[in-house]
């Protein structure tokens, strides 16, 4: 982990707050971002994301690797207020209704005092206000629409459309590549066990006969001895 007080461009601040210091970071305003991170037994990270009024925030998370495949997940308003706060789950999805701030989730693994977590998590960011924007530039540089057979506003829909599905593409891809790299280290770790029981079972087995084979050889020695 970085250390507490660096700053990091693209507004990426890890910083210390508590003992055990959990971080806190923030993330540009792009509308669909995901990350992986690595979260050490006893600690607690967290990160914020700057809203404005009436957006969506949608947060999704899973826990891909670590004993228990459990961490416990904490969202706060920017007046402080928690609005959500889960404890021991392997995974989740919340959606909220923003207003202007900082709102603020952690992940906790402070009940954990062996096994690190890794973490994925995915930020999907609606009606940030950009579109309109958009939709402003498209008709300062398109002219002679009434020549059209179609309204610029029926282009705009089909490239919203477009681009809506496309992101939705883009998320269930993420979101099946974070279960198939869960899934890999749970079959890892199976695998491992399995070898390990496998190998004292083995010397259980090999022990064992080796006693039988002594017993049964001391039940047919001649413990008589010769007299002369």
């Amino acid at each position: 982990m970085d250390e507490p007080g660096v700053w990091i461009p693209l507004s990426l601040i890890w910083a210390a707050v508590a003992l055990p210091p959990p971080s806190v970071s923030g993330f540009s305003p792009s509308l669909d971002s995901d990350f992986t991170i690595t979260l050490p037994a006893g600690l607690k990270e967290c990160f914020y994301q700057p809203m404005p009024v009436k957006a969506t925030l949608e947060i999704e998370y899973q826990v891909l690797d670590g004993a228990g495949l459990d961490i416990d997940f904490h969202l706060m308003s920017p007046e402080g207020k928690t609005l959500i706060f889960e404890q021991r789950k392997s995974d989740g999805v919340h959606s909220v209704e923003t207003e202007a701030g900082d709102y603020m989730f952690c992940f906790d693994n402070t009940f954990s005092t062996i096994s690190e977590k890794v973490i994925f998590f995915e930020l999907i960011l609606d009606n940030m206000g950009e579109q309109e924007e958009e939709q402003e530039d498209w008709k300062k540089y398109v002219t002679g629409t009434d020549m059209l057979d179609m309204k610029l506003e029926d282009i705009l829909e089909s490239i919203d459309s477009i681009k809506a599905r496309l992101s939705k593409s883009g998320h269930i891809q993420t979101m099946l590549r974070a279960f198939e790299a869960r899934d890999r280290n749970i079959q890892e770790s199976n695998f491992d066990r399995v070898n390990f029981w496998s190998m004292v079972n083995l010397g259980v087995m090999v022990v064992v006969s080796a006693i039988q084979v002594y017993m049964l050889k001391s039940l047919f020695e001649d413990k008589r001895k010769n007299r002369t």
